[in-house]
């Protein structure tokens, strides 16, 4: 018998409206993992640009976003500032940061959505109500998800899953 994966699924209408809280990793998620090292040291990655349109639409259509990531580069930092959103980066525990968000702002697990895909996001998607992760996710990271996207982390995975609360919201995507 074949093994059934939640590949390619998302979650329902419903549910994506009762998530108060949207947060997403930052390296492989918003990017495809890489890192672009030049000689002085400096570092760059490269995001995908209908990413930063799909959180524009998601933040137009009310939703809560924030950014949680264990790099400390400051690429993080300048790409959250041009998409408007909050970023916490430099979190190696990164659970332990998301619990203090949720209780600073009232909103509880069970309405908070998780997008990852490598090992140091399990504890936070085993956390939240709606752990997704991004098509090429890590095996420990995909295991730990109810919800994958069908696009690559830094391919459109983001806009994906804004694209779904953005729908759920009765808005078009």
């Amino acid at each position: 018998m074949a093994k059934r994966t939640n590949s390619g699924r998302k979650p329902g209408r419903a549910a994506l409206r009762r998530v108060k809280l949207l947060v997403f990793d930052f390296d492989g998620v918003m990017t495809d993992n890489r890192v672009l090292t030049l000689e002085d040291g400096t570092e760059g990655v490269l995001c995908n640009r209908s990413d930063g349109l799909g959180v524009g639409l998601a933040r137009e259509a009310g939703l809560a976003m924030l950014v949680l990531s264990k790099e400390q580069n400051a690429v993080v930092a300048a790409r959250c500032r041009k998409l408007k959103l909050e970023c916490l980066h430099g979190i190696d525990d990164k659970a332990g940061a998301l619990t203090a968000i949720l209780r600073a702002r009232g909103v509880k697990a069970a309405e908070t959505a998780y997008v990852g895909n490598d090992v140091n996001d399990v504890a936070c998607l085993r956390m939240v109500g709606m752990p997704i992760v991004v098509a090429d996710a890590w095996p420990a990271a995909r295991a730990a998800a109810k919800f994958v996207t069908t696009r690559a982390g830094g391919h459109g995975a983001v806009r994906e899953v804004c694209d779904w609360f953005v729908a759920a919201r009765g808005r078009e995507a």
